[in-house]
């Protein structure tokens, strides 16, 4: 049975995530993975499934704040739909490959490369080191190859490929607003394909709780945690057109390194549980 407790809880987890989403262009997996594991551990999930589940529910999230954030930024014309459209076919194969390599490594494994990616993202944030813009993007294979190295990183990790894109894109040349919105706009197909991935590689896997089997809303569809889902994703649409809104009102220097202390302190947690016995 979900208690009223783990709703508002995971309510709270989707707000932040979405207002994170439309702030800083991410998918918010960076959040909502280290808090998702949290939770599902108190849950008594599978132990060895519940990094993969954290993961897989993160991206079906982002599927949805994608949606709103993409909105927003759209109605700001920051949106580069040139460099989406041949980014997007990589980052779908990219992503699809990621999510199958995810499901057959272990907690622990996923526990550490996610400690690694974002304590790396963390830092990149908190020295805002950005090359020098000096360059145009690539030629059209270029951005193939690009796009699914994003799908592969963000499957793995359960992000929305953000910090990964946006860096890129600045390395190119593209205006710091329209890397943001156009990061924005890569997180639904890095979502959707990863989504799938994922569910496809967890219908192999015994010990979860698939819905046409329980007698409660407590299930998964494959990876994703269907109640985990459900109230993170209203919550984050709700607060992604929020987030967007200020990010086109604020110099975010100075918050841009509270949330790099924060991924420290969840990059930290994550290293625990990837270190600790199973």
């Amino acid at each position: 049975m979900i208690d009223a407790g783990f709703v508002g809880l995971l309510l709270l987890l989707g707000a932040a995530t979405g207002f994170a989403a439309g702030l800083l262009g991410i998918g918010g997996g960076m959040l909502l993975v280290p808090f998702l594991t949290m939770l599902l551990s108190a849950r008594g999930l599978p132990v060895e499934h519940v990094v993969h589940m954290a993961l897989a529910t993160s991206l079906a999230t982002i599927l949805f704040t994608s949606v709103t954030s993409l909105r927003a930024h759209h109605g700001h014309g920051a949106v580069r739909w040139d460099i989406l459209r041949l980014l997007a076919p990589g980052i779908l194969l990219g992503a699809l490959i990621g999510a199958q390599v995810a499901g057959a490594l272990p907690t622990a494994v996923l526990a550490l490369l996610f400690a690694g990616f974002v304590g790396f993202s963390a830092t990149q944030m908190l020295l805002d080191r950005k090359p020098a813009p000096n360059r145009e993007l690539p030629a059209r294979a270029g951005l193939l190859g690009v796009g699914g190295g994003i799908g592969v990183l963000s499957s793995l990790v359960g992000a929305g490929g953000g910090f990964i894109s946006v860096p890129f894109m600045l390395w190119c040349n593209v205006r710091i607003h329209q890397a943001v919105g156009t990061s924005a706009a890569l997180g639904f197909p890095i979502a959707a394909a990863g989504t799938l991935g994922y569910v496809i590689a967890g219908l192999r896997e015994t010990g979860l709780r698939p819905c046409a089997q329980a007698t409660a809303p407590d299930c998964s569809i494959g990876f994703v945690y269907l109640p985990a889902l459900v109230v993170t994703a209203a919550a984050s649409m709700l607060l992604a057109p929020l987030g967007a809104r200020v990010a086109h009102a604020l110099d975010m220097r100075s918050l841009t390194r509270v949330f790099a202390g924060l991924l420290y302190l969840l990059a930290g947690y994550m290293l625990y549980n990837g270190l600790r016995p199973y």
